[in-house]
């Protein structure tokens, strides 16, 4: 399975990407990395790595960079040879089964929403985040790539993150939960009110409304929200996360008997650490789209780089996209049939 990988996008590439990329093949047998970007910089940086296989790590020359702080709609026009863009054109041609980028998430996004266009059904593509709870992950749908939906919009993302969560866990009816305020049908704005009516009638495990508090506890798979929500959600997990390890250490380094606590404890603050990591998860997809595209972070490390290629490999390997239009296309039937039957 081969996938592009934009080598020049992220805070820390080509050295990160690079990186992630001889991991990733030394790792899985299956993959294989085609490095985009400045050809010269990146094969600097693999002739400085021994034993890596040259037949899994390539490079695609991209003479352009997409700057972090660049406009979206001026990039798409005048970068054509951008390293992001060079990935997308190779999944259109089928010279590639995946994206991964960690560069400019908003030209990421709207280069392959342009060039790959929308999954047959779907509206609004959206993205899809992993994120931890008490025991194994949730998905949250969607994490910022649509601020403001319809109650059509939100009932696609359902319907999008369960077929994902039973694509990728084997669960054969995710539970899927509406971000809302409170637990009653009654509680939330207009747009929640709306969706929920959608949700209670659509081919899904639908358990209602979900308040923050309970996003993280294991009460639902599948956690669905307009893009503004979630992408909120998502921002404040990572801050609070790196916030708490940052007053555990603080509290450590007080007194001698909490040092000593430390060393004890140790083992199980790391498994917290890697449990509230995002390297291990990677990347977030974004769902909807005709090929597999992996949106990362970019300060993304090359553990993230690599745990991202993964998840590429794991999606486009299921063809995730096929399966999302079949959900929609049959959500649709059956909404139908129940509105005839209802006369």
């Amino acid at each position: 399975m081969k996938i592009a990988l934009d080598a020049m996008g992220g805070d820390n590439a080509p050295d990160v990407t690079v990186e992630g990329a001889l991991q990733a093949v030394g790792e899985y047998d299956d993959i294989s990395v085609e490095l985009i970007g400045n050809s010269d910089v990146l094969w600097k940086r693999l002739k400085a790595k021994k034993n890596y296989d040259d037949k899994r790590i390539t490079v695609k020359h991209a003479s352009e960079v997409v700057d972090m702080d660049e406009a979206t709609s001026q990039a798409l026009r005048k970068k054509k040879d951008s390293s992001i863009r060079v990935a997308v054109d190779m999944v259109k041609k089928g010279e590639a089964e995946a994206i991964v980028s960690a560069g400019h998430s908003g030209v990421a996004m709207a280069t392959a929403l342009t060039i790959l266009k929308k999954a047959q059904g779907v509206d609004r593509p959206a993205i899809a985040v992993l994120m931890p709870m008490v025991k194994g992950r949730f998905l949250l749908i969607d994490a910022g790539a649509n601020v403001d939906c319809k109650p059509d919009n939100l009932l696609q993302f359902a319907l999008m993150g369960s077929a994902y969560y039973k694509a990728v866990y084997g669960v054969k009816e995710p539970k899927v939960g509406l971000m809302s305020i409170g637990e009653e049908d009654t509680k939330g704005n207009e747009l929640t009110k709306e969706v929920f009516k959608l949700l209670k009638t659509a081919n899904i495990n639908f358990i209602g409304n979900i308040e923050g508090k309970d996003i993280f506890t294991g009460l639902a798979d599948v956690v669905v929200c307009d893009g503004f929500i979630g992408n909120t959600i998502l921002k404040v997990s990572e801050g609070l996360a790196d916030a708490l390890m940052r007053m555990l250490k603080a509290e450590i380094s007080g007194s001698f008997i909490s040092k000593l606590g430390y060393l004890l404890m140790k083992p199980a603050i790391r498994g917290f650490r890697r449990r509230t990591d995002y390297d291990e998860s990677g990347g977030a997809p974004l769902l909807g789209i005709n090929g597999t595209c992996i949106i990362c972070h970019g300060r993304s490390t090359s553990k993230a780089i690599k745990n991202a290629l993964k998840v590429a490999n794991q999606l486009a390997k299921v063809n995730i996209n096929k399966i999302i239009s079949e959900e929609i296309a049959m959500s649709h039937k059956q909404m139908k049939e129940q509105q005839i039957a209802e006369g």
